[in-house]
């Protein structure tokens, strides 16, 4: 991932500290980050020191408050409406077995989940054995969500994505320069722990996963990447997106749902390439990028273009599901950065 134009100074130093400490990783495998040397582990206690002693002002977000911001983020989310082709307050969008009510008790049920990867994480810096715990809490989490829907895998993936940025957040508890710096610490973070292997992982179960199956095929990076490389959909694509409409004094539904399609515009969703191949992914990015062009879902050519990527998502019955996810994980952030522990506002500094 090379430094985005949109982070500030400070933010790009720690972009380049984390990617550097991934590029002196060994790796036994193809996968990116299998392995991280001692020498990671030394840069993730520099780029803790360092955040710190670059702060200006101390939060401390305790592990109940971060649970409590992950799961509004995953509401947040489900309730946006209208989204494309996904569960929203219409219905169902072109999922058969979840519906509103559903997603709902899926999210309030992993609040256990989230405080106990908070606390997990907490004054610890990313490590093999810190990367096996999160995988065992998550696998709980996901066990507790089956239970309460009735055995919907509604957020298996926000578990993941959700899930680590709660990890890093708990790790790093300062307020820095900018609330950018301040999100791509948090991401980054959370990036050097998913380039820890999962040894506990079932290689079977992995290998048969439908998120495995597409990646394989369709040679993409999928939820994992997404992790291993520091959000680049939330930090260069969806916080900015979200920004730059809020700016423009957009309703705050409508700002959610231009970073939700300008993720869409760019992410190869597995989602989508699971449920309906390249012509749903080609369907979800056209279709998104022709609202965005449309001056976004709050104009009115917009909405005609948002209801007409529904359309033609429904008729392929095609879901952006990882997209969602990562829409919840830039609610999750934006919420971090903006407000301290108070509930006031921090501005962007983009």
């Amino acid at each position: 991932m090379g430094t985005p134009a949109l982070i500030t100074p400070s933010g790009r130093r720690v972009l380049r500290r984390a990617v550097a400490s991934r590029a002196g990783a060994s790796s036994a495998s193809t996968a990116p980050c299998a392995a991280v040397t001692a020498a990671s582990r030394a840069a993730a206690l520099t780029l803790l020191s360092e955040c710190r002693s670059e702060a200006r002002l101390t939060r401390s977000y305790d592990d109940a408050t971060l649970a409590r911001l992950a799961v509004t983020a995953l509401m947040d989310e489900v309730q946006l409406t209208p989204k494309p082709a996904l569960v929203d307050r219409r219905g169902s969008g072109a999922h058969r077995d979840l519906d509103l009510d559903l997603m709902l008790r899926s999210a309030h049920s992993l609040e256990p989940t989230f405080a106990a990867l908070a606390r997990a994480a907490r004054h610890r810096v990313p490590s093999a054995t810190l990367r096996a715990e999160l995988a065992q809490i998550g696998r709980a989490g996901e066990l507790a969500m089956m239970q309460a829907t009735g055995g919907s895998n509604a957020h298996r993936g926000a578990i993941w994505i959700v899930g680590l940025l709660v990890a890093g957040a708990a790790m790093q508890a300062t307020e820095h320069a900018t609330p950018v710096d301040h999100a791509a610490a948090i991401c980054q973070l959370a990036a050097q722990i998913a380039c820890f292997p999962d040894h506990s992982a079932d290689p079977a179960a992995s290998v048969d996963s439908h998120g495995e199956r597409v990646r394989q095929r369709y040679q993409v990076g999928g939820a994992r990447q997404q992790a291993q490389d520091g959000f680049p959909h939330v930090i260069e694509i969806g916080l900015p997106a979200l920004h730059a409409a809020r700016a423009g004094h957009v309703p705050e539904a409508a700002a959610r749902l231009d970073a939700l399609l300008a993720i869409m515009a760019s992410l190869d969703d597995t989602c989508l390439l699971h449920r309906a191949g390249l012509a749903g992914l080609h369907a979800g990015k056209t279709g998104a990028r022709r609202v965005l062009e449309s001056g976004g879902s709050s104009t009115a050519s917009g909405a005609l273009a948002l209801a007409e990527l529904e359309r033609a998502l429904l008729a392929l019955n095609a879901s952006p599901g990882g997209s969602a996810d990562l829409l919840a994980a830039t609610l999750f952030i934006d919420m971090l950065v903006r407000h301290d522990i108070s509930g006031s506002q921090a501005s962007w500094n983009i």
